[in-house]
């Protein structure tokens, strides 16, 4: 079965069908500039654009980089416009979409979905946290193969700040950092989240996910097994098309 996945990011929209019986890409994605200002309406364009580069007209899910709540209600918006925040995405897309059958869901969540189905999460069972290095930092905690939603551990305070912005890939990339400056940053934060949460298993992703051999080795003193996405930077496209289908095609 395949069914359209996008991902809204801070920096980037993309999406592709998705094969859900292999749990990968059917095609070549589709990716654009995500807008700035990242308003409701100039993103749904986005969307828009992604979608209809491949002509699609079934369901879709798309994941949002913030807490998603009542099905489809943005509640925090940190790395797109403030102005997201009470928007019923659903609904907005939906008709942006010309009444195409819409998912909406936190992008951690979607991304740790795909990778305790299809990837490096498979059949673990305990605690597992999917960290997303990226715009942000975002987050997708399980227990016992159960998501618990809406963690949103990126915003953690560390040392009197948010986390994200000391530890994300935006944060290493705006101030130049070194792979073994910025590693030093993540395994504070690592360290932290490890306290509070004691995961058998850290599942790192993001776009970084594709350059884990460059700083994984460098993070010491953590006592979870710590690996990179399978899926990699596709997770959260495969996680929407996933949570699309359980809604339209139970």
């Amino acid at each position: 079965m395949k069914i359209f996945g996008v991902d809204i990011g801070g920096s980037g929209i993309k999406g592709a069908p998705v094969d859900l019986d292999r749990g990968d890409l059917a095609e070549e994605r589709c990716k654009v500039l995500t807008p700035h200002p990242a308003t409701p309406d100039a993103v749904a364009d986005g969307v828009k654009d992604v979608i209809d580069h491949f002509g699609w007209t079934g369901p879709v899910g798309i994941t949002f980089p913030g807490v998603v709540t009542g099905g489809s209600t943005i509640r925090t918006a940190a790395n797109v416009d403030k102005s997201w925040i009470d928007v019923d995405a659903g609904a907005l897309l939906g008709e942006r979409l010309g009444g195409l059958p819409v998912t909406v869901l936190n992008d951690a969540d979607a991304a740790g979905v795909a990778e305790m189905e299809f990837g490096a999460g498979r059949g673990r069972r305990g605690t597992v946290i999917l960290l997303t290095f990226g715009t942000g930092i975002g987050s997708a905690v399980f227990t016992e193969g159960e998501l618990v939603p809406n963690t949103e551990l990126g915003h953690l305070e560390l040392n009197g700040h948010d986390a994200e912005k000391k530890a994300s890939t935006k944060a290493k990339d705006d101030n130049g950092l070194t792979w073994e400056h910025w590693s030093r940053r993540v395994t504070k934060y690592l360290t932290h989240v490890e306290m509070l949460f004691s995961p058998e298993l850290f599942i790192i992703g993001g776009g970084v996910s594709r350059k884990a051999e460059k700083f994984l080795p460098l993070i010491q003193g953590i006592k979870a097994e710590i690996v990179p996405a399978q899926l990699q930077n596709n997770a959260g496209i495969v996680g929407a098309a996933m949570r699309a289908a359980q809604i339209h095609h139970p």
